[in-house]
């Protein structure tokens, strides 16, 4: 693949994200230009490596065929590269920028050296094919006849409505937002994701497809925006719930009702809402300006936080983590293929320690309680130390000044009204109930996928659900399909 030699040749180097110190004084997107030299050296890289890990196995959940568009980027075959890489993915885009890369983690590369730099080629490729105009929209050439709904228009929601679209399909995704793109619009900043020259745009082609969006549509809801679900049910051939994982981990200490302490999804989406609504002029939003923020909680919300608090200006900025601090390298009982569990530097704390001087997270700590004044203003947070197994330390109690406290600790389980109006089963984790070979529910006509069935997860893995879904409902529909798994 790509140069025999390449990979002993070349070293590891991703794209460079534009300047911290810049790029925290807006929310554009913190990518740089593609280079195409660098990126076919990096191409090079890819091994012959017999067995390709990285799109398979615990690597790429959508099996992209990795090695295949590494090779024809190192060969300047940009237009064939798309081919491949839309073999297996509706939404590189989103993907070539959100995605954590699991792939690179199950590089055979990896074993012995830094892996080859997957996400940004595959970033590379799809924006390469918009620019020259490669990307269209392409309807079927023929109807089947067969209405499907979907209730969610996040990766999951959209990878299906794609897929069963291309089937011959009437599909109509429903969303409850004011914009379709669920995570992908609301849950992911502006910044990592742009949501006009990216996410709009694919849905604007969804659209041309003949794919139709309803928004402002609260699918078994009980509001002003209220859909039926069994109306719904009855009017279509099929309805797949796709309305991911979106009820949050709390934190129900002493003094957490009151102003100042906030899920992190509150903060991201009223901040993206009124980013795209009016640049942030009509004051819709948590402003972190001249505050002292916490974040606790990692993981990629947990930055996402970090990262609009600084665009905001906030005044300091702390992240609590309860888990110890990642080795450097992977420990014995983390051995390859599997996912690297490893001290990361990503792009938020990268921001916080150029405008502080120092990576804002602190490791093992617990939090106790909520600090208030008479009046209920927040006022800070007491924290006890832990050790490893999550054990306090005495003595080493702390109160910490805040303004302002996002929680961000990831998420339990899918709201449950509209299982609880049809009688769908769940399982004891709060989930629907439905099994990966047919995604149907206890209710006849209904199907879930991702993270509504499976448990909060990677976009990637959204998309990969929503196009086997797909497959699943078109055999139900029509006997076979020529849809791909």
């Amino acid at each position: 693949m790509g140069k025999p030699t390449g990979f002993k040749e070349f070293s590891r180097q991703t794209e460079p994200y534009r300047v911290e110190t810049d790029r925290i004084l807006d929310f554009e997107e913190i990518y740089t230009e593609h280079d195409e030299s660098h990126l076919k050296t990096q191409g090079a890289r890819c091994m012959d490596c017999g067995v390709p890990f990285c799109q398979s196995g615990n690597g790429c959940p959508i099996h992209n065929l990795i090695p295949e568009w590494n090779d024809l980027v190192y060969r300047g075959r940009w237009r064939d590269a798309l081919d491949r890489l839309h073999k297996t993915n509706n939404f590189p885009e989103f993907t070539g920028r959100v995605c954590p890369a699991p792939c690179e983690g199950a590089c055979v590369l990896g074993i012995t050296d830094p892996a080859v730099t997957i996400k940004n080629i595959e970033n590379a490729i799809i924006d390469r094919g918009f620019a020259e105009g490669w990307v269209m929209a392409n309807p079927p050439a023929q109807r089947t006849g067969k209405q499907v709904a979907i209730i969610g228009s996040g990766p999951c929601g959209l990878a299906a409505a794609a897929q069963l679209n291309r089937a011959g399909h009437a599909v109509t995704v429903y969303e409850r937002a004011d914009r379709p793109g669920g995570l992908l619009m609301y849950g992911i900043p502006n910044m990592k994701l742009d949501k006009k020259e990216v996410v709009e745009r694919r849905i604007n082609l969804m659209r041309d497809e003949g794919i139709n969006f309803v928004v402002n549509a609260d699918v078994g809801g009980s509001g002003d925006n209220a859909v039926d679900v069994e109306q719904l049910i009855r009017d279509n051939d099929a309805v797949l719930l796709a309305t991911g994982a979106t009820l949050a981990r709390d934190l129900p200490i002493p003094g957490r009702e009151g102003p100042g302490v906030h899920l992190a999804m509150e903060f991201l989406t009223a901040n993206t809402k009124s980013l795209l609504d009016s640049n942030h002029e009509d004051g819709n939003y948590i402003s972190a300006k001249d505050k002292n923020v916490i974040v606790i909680g990692g993981g990629d919300t947990g930055t996402d936080c970090i990262g609009t608090s600084l665009r905001h200006g906030c005044k300091s900025l702390v992240n609590f983590e309860l888990l110890p601090k990642p080795p450097a390298e992977r420990a014995d009982n983390n051995p390859w293929p599997l996912w690297p569990r490893i001290y990361r530097v990503d792009y938020g704390h990268a921001e916080a320690a150029a405008k502080f001087g120092d990576d804002p997270r602190v490791f093992q700590i617990m939090s106790k309680e909520f600090v208030r004044d008479d009046s209920g203003k927040l006022l800070g947070i007491k924290t006890v130390n832990v050790d490893e197994n999550i054990k306090e330390i005495p003595g080493t109690e702390k109160t910490w000044e805040a303004d302002l406290i996002f929680l961000s600790m990831g998420f339990l389980q899918p709201e449950h009204y509209i299982n609880e109006s049809l009688g769908m089963d769940t399982d004891d984790r709060g989930n629907f109930v439905a099994n990966k070979e047919d995604f149907r529910t206890s209710v006849p006509k209904v199907y879930a996928a991702a993270d509504c069935r499976r448990g909060q997860d990677l976009v990637v893995r959204a998309i990969n659900e929503g196009r086997e879904a797909a497959r699943a409902i078109d055999i139900d529909l029509m006997g076979s399909s020529q849809l791909p798994g």
